[in-house]
């Protein structure tokens, strides 16, 4: 019997220890993909792939961001689609700079403010025809390839129109998403069970051959009439009557006069990284706000994942938060204080307002004087991009115009009915906006493009993935893999919800000891799931002239190089 109990022993140990990595972090799920000419990293083997044969060819890292971007409407369409918005920063080697997309849209010219008033509605429903704003995701494509692509448009969406017409197995976190998804909307709104399941009434599973044909006619239309096929032609005509039958207002006439904007990346300078995010609508500011304060503490000598780590970086949240739901909205609109709000001063006095034992409650400060996927591409000749793109909640408003294969957003759910909010709804407007794309340059030279989805969740999760980079010296991979930090509770940009002391969520991987811990401090503290994003990144090594990539396994996606 004993020698029993010390063999089962030795095979427990064993067994215990062949789950530990060799090198690198515990936690990691894998190590960083490496590749000389190329990489991709996006939420879907199938769209990588696609990436990776586009970049082959001979097509610039925007070209395959385009094509893998299709791919994934198609093949992710819980989180993404043409019926969507888009953002992205690209690094154009040639010029040696960044350039910033917005491709977000505009709410209806028709719907006015006094209208949904006289709804008596508390906030824009989350779906049916009024969150509904012009999809900006095709202008955006289009944008980016006439400036940075080579490839024929046909090459570049011919791929996802033949796994549309041909069919491809949905893997099983999408599959869960429709599961969740379709069933609720499809009971509720024409075309959904029509276009989204296998025979109109049978969710895809894991593993089922899922066809698209009406989205492929639709990417058909693309090829042979561009833009205009999208904003001018047959398809936004379907577009609008079908949004007017449903008691919609988006026109003809509103998806005639779209536009995508270029704009400048704004930065801070994070212990000698430059952080880069797109200024609002979007809120990827958030993260430069949050960093400016954080840097005012040394993290070499407070450990990850302690309870003074959770603190801080949860103090510094809720404080930008606040700054969040009061200031950030379209620019073409109220006037937003982007430097004030990431300036070194401005995150000093708000540092100051930080109990360093205690949780504290936070109001929006004075700055000024007197809810996805995404993917990122690099190419052999040095261009990089970072893209992001959703449809916001889930699959989108519901709302899917016959014959076209996919789905309009629900964006404008979340403007603020507020009278003097600089969020609040009128014609022509862009929401605010949760999906911001991410970019890190080291010495004016590009050193990873990353970002992480997940609505509110995605600033945090910027800081969280620089942080763990820079303060706690992980790799791309492992900076991806490390448990997660969120915290619910701030104030939101529609002006409903109110601050509050909120709560922090945990991913697993946090010690019971830190969590009591926190509770000693004053804060609401537990164990989560589900709220924590998906990430992808790229890292250039200048010195070796190879490119890393990471993709982590709360997706199902993929990073591959070659």
């Amino acid at each position: 019997m004993k020698i029993f109990f010390l063999l089962l022993t030795t095979i427990l140990a064993t067994c215990v220890s062949a789950q530990d990595r060799i090198t690198g972090k515990t936690f990691a799920t894998r190590s960083e993909v490496i590749g000389q000419q190329g990489m991709v990293a996006t939420s879907h083997p199938l769209a990588t792939q696609i990436g990776i044969d586009i970049l082959k060819k001979g097509g610039t890292a925007v070209d395959a961001a385009i094509a893998a971007n299709a791919a994934l409407g198609l093949m992710e369409p819980t989180g993404c689609g043409i019926g969507g918005d888009l953002f992205a920063i690209v690094w154009d080697a040639k010029s040696g700079r960044l350039y910033g997309l917005n491709a977000s849209g505009r709410s209806p010219q028709g719907l006015t403010l006094e209208h949904l008033k006289s709804l008596n509605i508390g906030r824009i429903p989350s779906h049916g025809p009024l969150p509904v704003s012009v999809p900006g995701c095709v202008d955006g494509w289009f944008e980016l390839h006439a400036r940075f692509g080579k490839l024929p448009v046909q090459d570049i969406l011919m791929p996802s129109v033949e796994y549309a017409e041909k069919g491809f197995p949905v893997t099983e976190l999408v599959s869960w998403y429709l599961g969740r998804s379709v069933p609720s909307l499809g009971s509720r709104f024409p075309n959904v069970m029509q276009t989204y399941t296998l025979d109109g009434k049978t969710v895809p599973g894991k593993g089922d051959i899922f066809r698209n044909p009406a989205l492929a006619a639709t990417y058909r239309k693309l090829i042979e009439g561009g833009r205009d096929a999208f904003y001018k032609g047959e398809i936004a005509g379907v577009i609008a009557d079908f949004i007017k039958s449903q008691g919609g207002f988006l026109s003809r006439e509103d998806l005639a006069s779209h536009r995508s904007g270029w704009v400048d990346p704004v930065s801070v300078n994070y212990r000698g990284y430059d952080v880069w995010e797109l200024p609002p609508s979007g809120q990827g500011i958030a993260a430069l706000q949050m960093l400016n304060i954080l840097e005012g503490y040394d993290f070499s000598q407070i450990p990850f994942g302690s309870a003074r780590h959770i603190h801080l970086f949860t103090e510094a949240k809720k404080l930008v938060f606040e700054d969040r739901a009061r200031y950030y909205a379209d620019m073409d609109f109220s006037r937003v204080p982007v430097e004030e709000l990431i300036s070194e001063k401005y995150a000093a006095g708000r540092r100051a307002l930080i109990d360093e034992s205690r949780a504290g409650d936070f109001e929006a400060g004075e700055p000024m004087e007197g809810g996805t996927i995404y993917l990122t591409v690099a190419d052999r000749d040095g261009n990089i991009i970072s893209l992001i793109q959703s449809n916001y909640r889930g699959l989108g408003s519901g709302m899917v115009p016959p014959g076209l294969g996919f789905m309009l957003q629900d964006r404008g759910e979340l403007f603020s009915l507020e009278e003097g909010h600089p969020n609040v709804y009128a014609p022509g407007k862009r929401p605010f906006h949760t999906i911001i794309p991410c970019f890190i340059t080291k010495d004016g030279r590009p050193y990873v493009s990353f970002g992480v989805m997940g609505g509110d969740f995605q600033p945090m999760g910027h800081v969280q993935i620089i942080m763990n980079l820079v303060d706690f010296g992980m790799n791309l991979q492992e900076a991806g893999d490390a448990p997660r930090i969120s915290h619910a509770g701030s104030s939101d940009p529609t002006g409903l919800r109110k601050a509050g002391r909120g709560e922090i969520l945990l991913e697993s991987g946090f010690g019971y000891e830190t969590i009591r811990e926190l509770m000693q401090m004053g804060h609401k503290a537990g164990w989560s799931y589900g709220d924590f994003g998906g990430y992808q990144a790229i890292m250039a090594d200048p010195v070796k002239k190879v490119y890393y990539g990471a993709s982590e396994s709360r997706k199902d996606g993929q990073a591959a190089g070659y």
